[in-house]
């Protein structure tokens, strides 16, 4: 199902029987059925009624808080879900060989993605990557040799500087940059995948939850004041597959542009214009509702969502059985 984005800022959002209801400040109403919600992401300064947020809590409706730029604040989620026995194994698991092996597999099949994809961006664009292919793939193979996660993480950031070099050949050159940057961003491609990584780690917030994990019981990405770690470890797989390819598709078909940005003395940084931000959502949302064939254990297609959701899923599996194997990061073709 699909998530509701508001981000206009004077924007109310209640109940109307069994609909959401947007009022927005220039008059137009948005009624969205309440059964075809599967979260609701905030962006801005929209206002909510108690008795919307009391039905959302209810029905396990995630809503997520950004500021307008794309900063996450947190989230409005209940409960319900909390399986304290597997928060518990989960914790136990820090700093064992469980997590090495998981570290190991998910971080290998993130590189293999990045290769895949500026493989495929280099072949369009017909840009020779073939030494920042050549180097993500020696990442990868010193990953499968390596005996500790901060070694394993080394070799992960070595291999994103070749990747995002890579990428940065591929694209127009209105929208070149100069390497990685965040907080804040300082060009609009940054700008794009920070904002994308963001919305994409609140998606995978509300699966943990909603399979009774701690977010912040992370494996791979080192306990952080604040920041839900396993949310960051689930989030490597599909960075580049969902967001950086969003963002690329954007670019290069000519989507945005690069007069569709904006800096902000109050809050530093390059992002996006209303008109762009919506173009955004829009794209990014057709992408998590996208149907593929990624997922090697089972027979069907299923959405970039529901794999998220499987994946989530298959994790608890592997926690609750202290067995790594049983998860199967994704690999694209």
């Amino acid at each position: 199902m699909p998530i509701l984005y508001v981000e206009e800022n004077q924007a109310k959002i209640g109940l109307d029987g069994h609909r959401a209801v947007v009022q927005c400040e220039n008059g137009l109403t948005r009624y969205v059925p309440l059964e075809t919600l599967d979260g609701i992401t905030i962006l801005g300064k929209p206002q909510l009624t108690t008795q919307f947020m009391e039905f959302c809590l209810r029905n396990g409706i995630n809503v997520a808080f950004f500021s307008k730029s794309g900063r996450y604040f947190g989230r409005l989620s209940s409960t319900g879900h909390v399986k304290a026995p597997l928060q518990r194994k989960q914790a136990s698991l820090y700093d064992s060989e469980f997590a090495l092996q998981l570290a190991g597999k998910i971080i290998e099949a993130k590189l293999h993605n990045q290769m895949v994809l500026l493989r495929r961006y280099s072949g369009s664009r017909r840009v020779d990557n073939s030494e920042e292919i050549k180097m993500i793939r020696i990442c990868a193979d010193k990953v499968k040799k390596a005996d500790n996660i901060p070694e394993i993480m080394g070799y992960e950031g070595q291999g994103a500087k070749y990747y995002f070099k890579g990428l940065a050949e591929c694209i127009e050159p209105e929208f070149r940059f100069n390497g990685r940057n965040r907080q804040p961003p300082r060009d609009p491609f940054n700008s794009m995948i920070s904002l994308g990584y963001s919305i994409l780690m609140n998606e995978l917030y509300g699966e943990i939850e909603h399979r009774g994990m701690n977010p912040y019981f992370g494996f791979i990405h080192r306990d952080a004041e604040r920041h839900p770690t396993l949310a960051s470890d689930m989030m490597e797989e599909w960075r580049a597959v969902i967001i950086d390819a969003v963002v690329m598709s954007l670019i290069n078909g000519h989507e945005v542009r690069a007069d569709g940005f904006e800096t902000n003395e109050d809050e530093p940084g390059c992002f996006l214009k209303k008109d762009t931000l919506k173009i955004y959502l829009q794209k990014l949302e057709q992408k998590l509702q996208t149907t593929v064939n990624y997922l090697d254990y089972v027979d069907y297609p299923v959405s970039f969502r529901g794999a998220i959701s499987k994946q989530t899923q298959r994790l608890a599996e592997a926690i609750s059985e202290e067995n790594p194997e049983l998860y199967h990061p994704v690999r694209i073709r």
